[in-house]
């Protein structure tokens, strides 16, 4: 899948610095749309996004102005420049949002989640050229997430980008919805030239850590962020706690560093070849202990079936579990971390046991 015009379209923009895209999450009255607006014109913003449509985990909830809301968002460009985007939740939505010339599309979380949904949408924007943005599903679907985007694709439409706005976890962690990196990065090994914007707002859940993810976001050269933003964060109709000021919208943007694609300095490059050599050695060092443990596992396996005996033992799982998050802690490695990749190694160790009692 080639996608090089939104590329061109960014090149287009002439900016200086990563996409931004910055407004409420809600549009909650044209008075409010139209200051958040103005403020933005102060910041690195070139475009406004606000929720005109906003689907809730329960009714009864603020669920958007709807139609009424779109040529608040005219209003917005008439007066201020500023592009304008909005979410669509379904094909109804996306011809109003073309009807209202709203530039930019992206399609939510919850919508990603249904082909039958994006198919619909796809053949509502067949042939625009309108920039749609695809939302990352809530669960960690990366294969669901390239099926939005190729939906897309085939219909089409060709100015197509993906949005990171984290995923949902039963467990409780300090993010709203956990980054998990490695899958936008997979996204852009498979499809170098799709652009990735990161949506440090609905990661977080709340304003403290949105620096932290935006900055880890350009390090790992996505291309723009989307960051929501409010007069009055507080007294928000939706998603208060996440939102921030257009004044410290300018202090992120400010102290955001992005970095050179590669080293200006031929010594500096050569000690990265060198470290990444070590780290080559050492990763077929874990796949010899991996193997080796596997062999170890797989032994283990024939005794319970000799023995008769279930698979999976708790006590000692819960036992292996704790010895090896006090190890790493004491080793300066993240709880999250060891547990993630012990669990991993517990769940393919389930696999080969169960191929040897089954055989």
């Amino acid at each position: 899948m080639e996608n090089e015009n939104f590329m061109k379209w960014l090149d287009q923009m002439k900016l200086s610095h990563p996409l931004l895209i910055a407004g409420p999450c809600s549009a909650e009255s044209e008075e409010q749309v139209l200051e958040v607006a103005h403020e933005l014109t102060k910041t690195d913003a070139t475009v406004f996004r606000a929720g005109v449509w906003k689907p809730r985990t329960r009714p009864g909830s603020f669920e958007g102005q709807g139609t009424k809301a779109l040529p608040w968002l005219q209003k917005v460009k008439k007066e201020t420049g500023l592009l304008t985007a909005v979410e669509v939740g379904n094909a109804q939505h996306a011809k109003l949002a073309l009807e209202f010339d709203i530039d930019i599309l992206w399609i939510g979380a919850r919508t990603t989640v249904n082909p039958f949904t994006v198919q619909e949408i796809a053949d509502a924007l067949k042939g625009t050229d309108k920039v749609v943005l695809v939302k990352n599903p809530i669960n960690p679907d990366l294969e669901l997430w390239i099926g939005a985007i190729e939906r897309l694709y085939t219909s089409g439409i060709k100015n197509i980008g993906a949005i990171h706005r984290g995923f949902s976890t039963f467990r409780k962690t300090k993010y709203r919805n956990i980054p998990n990196w490695q899958i936008p990065i997979d996204l852009k090994i498979k499809y170098p030239t799709l652009p990735i914007i990161n949506d440090p707002s609905h990661i977080c859940g709340e304003r403290e850590g949105i620096f932290d993810v935006a900055q880890t976001a350009l390090d790992l050269k996505f291309d723009g962020l989307m960051i929501e933003t409010h007069c009055h964060p507080d007294q928000a109709w939706s998603d208060a706690k996440q939102q921030i000021t257009p004044q410290r919208l300018v202090e992120i943007t400010e102290n955001l560093r992005v970095r050179r694609e590669t080293f200006e300095q031929e010594e500096s490059l050569a000690k990265l070849q060198a470290l990444r050599k070590e780290i080559d050695a050492l990763d077929a060092q874990l796949l010899e202990t991996l193997s080796s443990r596997m062999q170890v596992v797989e032994n283990i396996g024939l005794v319970k079936k000799q023995g008769n005996v279930a698979i999976l033992q708790n006590t000692r799982w819960n036992e292996i579990l704790q010895k090896v998050v006090d190890g790493g802690i004491s080793h300066g490695l993240n709880k999250e971390f060891i547990e993630n990749v012990f669990k991993s190694i517990h769940q393919e160790s389930i696999a080969h046991q169960k191929k040897i009692i089954d055989a």
